[in-house]
């Protein structure tokens, strides 16, 4: 966390099943303009490719702006799922 980076979880839950994380294989970052039509850019998620302790790959990413009100606590995205957990 000390390069502006969020704090990465080491497990979650996916479709009644906990992962543990591995390795952080890469990592990105995505930014956009400003909504508001000033001439800046901002940091909108930060992106990792993770292998997991079972051996599935994962693409997951942490918005930095909430959604909506009712989501404001759900930052942290699973995108893609890619290895052996996955297919069973």
């Amino acid at each position: 966390m000390s390069i502006g980076e969020p704090g990465f979880p080491k497990r979650f839950k996916w479709r009644d099943r906990e992962y543990e994380l591995g390795e952080i294989v890469e990592r990105w970052k995505e930014s956009g303009p400003c909504r508001n039509g000033a001439n800046e850019r901002y940091l909108r998620k930060h992106w990792y490719r993770v292998v997991t302790t079972d051996g599935t790959e994962m693409k997951i990413y942490f918005d930095r702006q909430v959604r909506s009100k009712s989501q404001r606590t759900k930052r942290w995205w699973l995108y893609t799922v890619k290895g052996s957990s996955a297919e069973s």
